[in-house]
């Protein structure tokens, strides 16, 4: 984006009015006032709609102020004519505003507390960091206090998370891409040293036909000359055996072409298994990166329909105890936020960095479940708490990383093993501590 969706505040030209120009108490009131989805700049709509309303609602939404029908229209189409609706007013935008106001109410009454645009940033930054972006996103774009400072900086935090979750899918799929086709390069390598393979063996076949052919001739020949001096046999014995030293020669080297290229053959078909390891692995890491952005994503943009989204999607996390052990602390005091708004309870220890060892050993029997991200915690206190955990019975699972969008997609998996018989107990993790 070149320039903003709209431009930065210039100073008030009427701050020296006379007093009989001065605002009336009507003019006060409608100044506080929280800003309608049509009073907003055109720019934003397309933000506002695309983050803070879902396609199924708009489904259900914009067919009764346009012709489109909800079953056979794409979802690009809803969201542009729910951007018109937007830019237009009327009772489209009047509906689209209601839907906004009815599913984030909580978020706009935490919000009305802000008494200035300070306080406001305040509490959008608060949101930022939990990831509860779609509430609060609505909540600072129509409030009274709400600069145009305050807009373009919550505008632009939410038009830079678009292109960084997308990036990452971008780069995972280019390197898959390029395995893939080091895979088929490596086969068609294997392919063509096995032709040559085939071939040596047919030309070393042939040449020891060959040889034999001619010691047969050549014995033929003795039989029937019986009478031939013995120089002259002894001559002739002399070429074949230069023929047969010749012929052992070859077969000599097309022996030792062969071996070489079976040599090669072997290490090529090495490499492609490590390859097609590493392609496995790396397509394991895929999926496991794309649930957990797919996970975060779900948790931030696509909400559901109750007001509070985010506490609907950590719901397991509700009277839980979850002891969390290594990991950042900048991560980690967001998870604990995360889990605290979810009414569970986080405790975090580092492993030994800085807390004593002994009172993991003690967080450990109350605990309903004991995690760990395998890229912050050392080995030493890994191995000592599986053990513990094993001691006391409490369920632990590793964690790709320390990253927020690994421990949502944990809770998402837990969320969707609450069907199965065993519900309650943390699913198996998609992270193996041996493979990645």
């Amino acid at each position: 984006m070149q320039t903003p969706p709209f431009q930065l505040a210039r100073t008030n030209a009427h701050a020296h009015r006379d007093a009989c120009c001065q605002p009336t108490e009507a003019d006060l009131r409608a100044s506080r006032r929280r800003a309608r989805l049509a009073e907003l700049d055109s720019h934003l709509h397309c933000s506002v709609i695309g983050t803070c309303l879902s396609t199924g609602e708009l489904r259900k939404l914009v067919p009764k102020f346009t012709d489109l029908d909800r079953y056979h229209a794409s979802d690009l189409e809803i969201h542009h004519a729910a951007v018109e609706l937007a830019i237009a007013g009327g009772a489209g935008a009047k509906a689209l505003n209601k839907a906004l106001d009815e599913r984030y109410a909580g978020a706009i009454r935490r919000f009305d507390a802000a008494r200035d645009s300070e306080a406001l940033l305040d509490l959008w930054n608060e949101a930022l960091k939990s990831g509860d972006i779609p509430p609060a996103y609505w909540a600072v774009m129509s409030h009274p206090h709400a600069t145009i400072e305050v807009r373009q900086s919550a505008f632009g935090e939410v038009h830079m998370l678009s292109h960084l979750v997308g990036a990452a899918n971008r780069a995972d799929i280019r390197r898959l891409v390029a395995l893939e086709a080091e895979n088929q390069e490596l086969k068609e390598k294997i392919e063509r040293q096995q032709a040559r393979l085939l071939e040596l063996s047919a030309e070393r076949d042939a040449s020891v036909r060959e040889s034999k052919e001619h010691a047969l001739q050549l014995t033929a020949i003795a039989e029937r000359k019986p009478d031939r001096s013995t120089a002259q046999l002894d001559a002739e014995v002399e070429r074949l055996r230069e023929r047969v030293e010749d012929g052992e020669r070859r077969l000599a080297l097309h022996t030792s072409r062969h071996e070489a290229a079976e040599q090669r053959a072997q290490q090529e078909e090495e490499q492609t298994r490590a390859l097609r390891n590493k392609l496995g692995e790396a397509q394991a890491l895929l999926k496991i990166v794309q649930a957990e952005c797919a996970a975060l994503e779900r948790a931030t943009l696509d909400a559901a329909d109750q007001p509070d989204a985010r506490r609907q999607a950590m719901e397991w996390v509700n009277g839980k105890r979850i002891v969390y052990v290594g990991g950042r602390p900048g991560s980690n005091a967001v998870l604990r936020s995360l889990v605290e708004a979810a009414g569970g309870e986080l405790i975090v220890h580092d492993g030994g960095v800085e807390d004593r060892k002994g009172l993991l050993a003690a967080a450990l029997p109350n605990a309903d479940v004991v995690l760990f991200p395998v890229d912050c915690i050392d080995h030493d206190s890994m191995n000592m708490l599986k053990r513990v955990c094993e001691r006391h019975g409490v369920e632990y699972s590793p964690l790709r990383t320390a990253s927020v969008a690994s421990f949502v997609e944990f809770v998402a998996r837990l969320v969707a093993s609450t069907q199965d018989t065993h519900a309650g107990s943390p699913p198996p993790s998609a992270f193996c501590l041996r493979h990645g």
